[in-house]
């Protein structure tokens, strides 16, 4: 397919802009003026369109096929969300209209969504107060960071470690270090997958500021000892983190808050089903318990008296400003219109069902693949191509790129790190069983070719415009020609 440039011909239109209707201005000194004309498209309307369409064609996605990228929960995201947040009361709102003055009520609807679905996550998570700022996951977890630091530095606490499992996202230590502290990982018991509880007690001190815990963890094992965790962690006054990227697998049947956790941030571009994918747009709000109220970011959105509501700046140990204005509104409408049209039974509808698919498709693919955890997942699971590697030379990456040729999106591979050829899977709860049907046969139909034909999974996919790049060499030795070259 060639780029568009190359479809351009001089003098084609496509537009015919109307009149200026404003005065033409003085041209610009020599020196600020162009050496040459713009390299912009001359092409027509109709080879626009069909240009785009072809692109958009080639283009994977969740409402086009099965997505089953572990970890990165891609839901399906209903149509209704994106009406409603296409609602001129909302979408043609300026984040600088007055609150209460002349003009005011344009924005209390506004305000109030922010108001109640903070409110909402606060009752989901089980903890006191809630910032929807955060502008994505890493975000969400670098603004948890930076309000345990703040706490430490209030009470004259000296602590300069964070304590993270070995299969944790790789953001969390990220997180950790950006806010000031270094990293020390706790090893996952090789049995239970779950977080070593002797480690986690040789490695905690005084100097522990937080302990960085994703539950289920990426291995989509819910941690059993979860309080256990909390309480060592506390002894220390040690926060403990809560990673909620993969919180779809317990809304409504487990609030961190009542495990003891002190911060909790949730992807409401995974769990509360707004788009997801290439790069955003994203939110990741923060909720956090009593004492660590007065550490969130301003501005806060509060309802006064008169049931109006407002932005209060006036919170001295605040931790400031962390995005413009007050974060990716539409997204957090979104998830709250996700959440009001489920309610309290649906969200534990949505769990029940991502955990009954992941274990249906893990009971299944245990039986091509190795499971190095054989144990009930949650919404997750994570399989291993180490035994086609050892006896075929196929590995997780030449699975993924077969399941291409199969017309599948492939899973997360290479993570969790602790895994050998990691292939870790998340059907989510609004895929059916005949997809998942579908999808068992696309991996029994690889692990066959696997046996039969390794090479042709070497080669894969074929079926794509693009086969398969190098990626190291693709990295390492970038061509940014100029597209008009």
């Amino acid at each position: 397919m060639s780029l568009i440039f190359h479809k351009s011909v001089p003098g084609r239109r496509g537009i015919k802009p109307p009149r200026p209707d404003v005065p033409k201005a003085e041209p610009l000194e020599s020196q600020y003026q162009r050496r040459q004309e713009p390299a912009l498209c001359e092409i027509s309307e109709l080879d626009a369109v069909r240009h785009f369409t072809e692109l958009s064609n080639r283009n994977f996605g969740v409402d086009s096929g099965f997505y089953p990228l572990g970890s990165c929960t891609m839901k399906y995201n209903p149509k209704v969300l994106e009406k409603i947040a296409g609602f001129k009361g909302f979408s043609e709102l300026h984040p600088l209209l007055p609150q209460l003055r002349q003009g005011g009520m344009l924005v209390q609807g506004a305000l109030q969504i922010i108001h109640e679905l903070e409110s909402m996550l606060c009752r989901l998570t089980g903890l006191s107060g809630c910032t929807l700022q955060p502008m994505a996951g890493a975000h969400g977890e670098l603004t948890g960071m930076m309000i345990i630091a703040a706490y430490h530095r209030d009470r004259g606490n000296q602590k300069d470690v964070v304590l993270i499992p070995d299969e944790a996202h790789g953001t969390n230590p990220s997180s950790a270090s950006i806010a000031g502290y270094k990293t020390e990982p706790v090893a996952t018991d090789k049995e239970t997958g779950m977080l070593d509880l002797q480690e986690l007690e040789n490695k905690i001190s005084d100097r522990t500021a937080a302990v960085m815990l994703t539950n289920p963890n990426t291995l989509g094992i819910f941690n059993q000892h979860v309080q256990k965790v909390t309480e060592i962690a506390h002894r220390f006054d040690a926060q403990v983190y809560y990673d909620g990227a993969n919180f779809n697998a317990v809304m409504g049947r487990f609030r961190p808050g009542d495990a003891g956790f002190d911060v909790v941030h949730v992807n409401l571009h995974k769990t509360f089903a707004t788009p997801h994918g290439c790069g955003g747009p994203g939110a990741g709000p923060v909720t956090v318990a009593d004492h660590l109220v007065p550490f969130l970011p301003i501005s806060r959105v509060v309802r006064r008296k008169d049931n109006t509501f407002t932005l209060n700046y006036n919170y001295p140990k605040s931790i400031g400003y962390i995005a413009p204005f007050y974060g990716n509104f539409a997204v957090c409408l979104k998830a709250c219109a996700y959440i009001m049209m489920l309610g309290e039974e649906g969200l534990r509808e949505v769990s029940d069902h991502a955990v009954l698919n992941a274990n249906y498709l893990m009971n299944h693919l245990k039986k091509l693949y190795e499971l190095p955890y054989d144990r009930t997942c949650m919404h997750e699971f994570v399989l291993s191509a180490r035994k086609l590697q050892n006896e075929h030379d196929v590995r997780a990456v030449d699975v993924a790129k077969g399941l291409i040729d199969q017309g599948y999106h492939p899973p997360t591979v290479y993570f969790p790190l602790i895994v050998a050829e990691a292939m870790m899977i998340e059907p989510t709860e609004t895929e059916s069983k005949e997809t998942l049907d579908e999808f068992i046969e696309a991996m029994r139909r690889i692990a066959e070719k696997a046996a039969k034909d390794p090479d042709s999974l070497h080669q894969a996919p074929t079926t794509t415009s693009v086969g398969r790049p190098d990626e190291v060499k693709a990295a390492r030795e970038m061509d940014l020609a100029c597209l008009t070259d």
